[in-house]
């Protein structure tokens, strides 16, 4: 593509660079110019304007971002018209957005021609709402250039949204004496709350004590009444494997496939699976409606998204969230001052 300065008299077929003044309009960038813009431009005095010219084998700005948004589109999301030389892409469903972001890095490496921004990974989004767009730079780019691009990022997972799993859930609150039933409804509030944002329900809760055998118990009767997603919170947090909760799963055949996660608040959570169905030990922050570490795996779980150990350990990075108020020490009381 050539771009610079060119007589008015020979501008017919260009496209204009910059939005210009002409009489008492106002021509915006990107005008293909006529013969008969050309003949305006002189009479209005310009004698010159700044265009671009396509070369042989270049692709305009709305072609080349229309072609590589149909490349990277995946399952739950959609590519919108092409227009300035963007196109954006918006998800066809509610769920979770998912991309590979070594995808998208190795297209943005390719040329400062092309552009591809998205949404974090694993954001919740709604149905319609915008969740990355391709931007062309120049008014066009070499055919190659495109070709080079597409094979850097093309996939039908590049970019994609999981749709909500209608997930059957059971919650499981332990209590010893003293714990309060205000809390314990509140908590089955909050839960009830964060499953109905991700598609899912709260079929049953059980209460019982802070011993393994009436968890194991509970744990029995929610998988007989279907739940398929079950979530446990202790009257204490969970500590360690042999702790109430983890030894519970395990002793009715589960298995705890991790405990911890370096996401704060969220630290204490443990992940395991009992028949192919997830299990949660939710840390003591579950019971607050804000944003903890609990919310990235439940909903991830909902959309119906492997989620593993190593998952867990990948959250560190950005995994430092506003503190909650029903926490019992808060982090920066659990600092100290160095003596001198």
């Amino acid at each position: 593509m050539k771009f610079g300065p060119c007589p008015s008299p020979d501008a017919a077929g260009s496209i204009l660079a910059h939005a210009t003044p002409v009489g008492a309009e106002r021509w915006t960038k990107g005008r293909l110019l006529s013969a008969g813009d050309c003949l305006t431009l002189l009479h209005t005095g310009i004698d010159s304007v700044i265009v671009a010219r396509l070369d042989p084998g270049d692709i305009g700005e709305d072609a080349a971002a229309a072609a590589l948004a149909a490349q990277i589109t995946g399952p739950g999301a959609e590519a919108r018209t092409a227009v300035t030389g963007r196109v954006n892409l918006h998800a066809r469903n509610d769920g979770v957005f998912r991309v590979d972001a070594d995808a998208v890095n190795r297209l943005n490496a390719v040329s400062e021609a092309v552009t591809l921004a998205t949404l974090p990974p694993f954001t919740v989004v709604e149905a319609g709402q915008m969740i990355a767009t391709v931007k062309i730079i120049p008014f066009a780019v070499p055919s190659h250039t495109v070709a080079a691009c597409i094979a850097a990022g093309a996939g039908d997972r590049t970019l994609s949204v999981a749709p909500w799993r209608p997930r059957r859930a059971g919650l499981i609150q332990t209590t010893v004496s003293g714990t309060k039933e205000t809390v314990l409804d509140k908590t089955r509030t909050v839960l009830s709350g964060r499953l109905t944002a991700c598609g899912g329900t709260l079929i049953q809760e059980r209460r019982c004590a802070h011993r393994q055998d009436d968890v194991e118990q509970a744990l029995r009767i929610l998988a007989a009444e279907g739940c398929d997603l079950f979530l446990m919170i202790g009257a204490s947090a969970i500590t360690d494997r042999s702790d109430i909760l983890p030894s519970a799963l395990t002793g009715v055949g589960g298995q705890v496939a991790h405990l911890g996660m370096p996401v704060d608040p969220g630290n204490l959570l443990m992940l395991g699976w009992w028949a192919d169905r997830p299990v949660l030990g939710l840390p003591g922050c579950a019971r607050s409606p804000r944003l903890n570490g609990a919310d990235w795996v439940l909903q991830r779980l909902a959309a119906d998204i492997p989620v593993t150990g190593r998952d867990l350990m990948g959250m560190g990075v950005g995994g430092l969230i506003m503190d909650v108020p029903e926490r019992p020490l808060p982090r920066a009381q659990a600092s100290r001052t160095p003596a001198d």
